[in-house]
């Protein structure tokens, strides 16, 4: 499969940079006065600066919790979920969603965290029991 690009809007770079480099382990790629890349698990993300973000909406319901729509995030091993979550706790991270483990014993378990980043970005990290489950119905 190959990797995704994400475009999204963020208050500054100085922040942005703590949150993606310092917490979660990304490595910056290209960047301007203006915008900053990433390498976000092997995808390539681009911080823009604006003054002009959307609010939050609630409007997803999975599994019976309420998610921000929209969001972006990645799916990862389960080591590096516990390495991420470790993190974000240390930092004071707070969990829009707590970690937890959803549809346990059935086809799609997945460990799941939201957070959201320093410029308010709803991000949500999974890990799949089984990675066959992935795209499973």
């Amino acid at each position: 499969m190959r990797p995704f690009h994400y475009a999204f809007k963020v208050k500054d770079l100085a922040s942005t940079r703590k949150f993606y480099i310092e917490l979660l382990g990304c490595e910056e790629g290209r960047s301007s006065d203006t915008w900053v890349d990433f390498d976000f698990f092997g995808n390539q993300l681009s911080a823009h600066i604006s003054n002009d973000r959307a609010p939050l909406d609630y409007c997803g319901l999975v599994d019976g919790i309420k998610v921000p729509i929209p969001h972006f995030g990645c799916l990862i091993d389960a080591k590096s979920f516990t390495q991420i979550q470790e993190r974000l706790e240390t930092a004071g991270i707070e969990f829009l969603v707590k970690p937890q483990t959803r549809y346990q014993g059935e086809v799609g378990e997945q460990r799941t965290m939201f957070v959201l980043d320093l410029s308010g970005n709803p991000l949500e990290f999974k890990s799949y029991s089984n990675d066959e489950d992935t795209f499973s119905a």
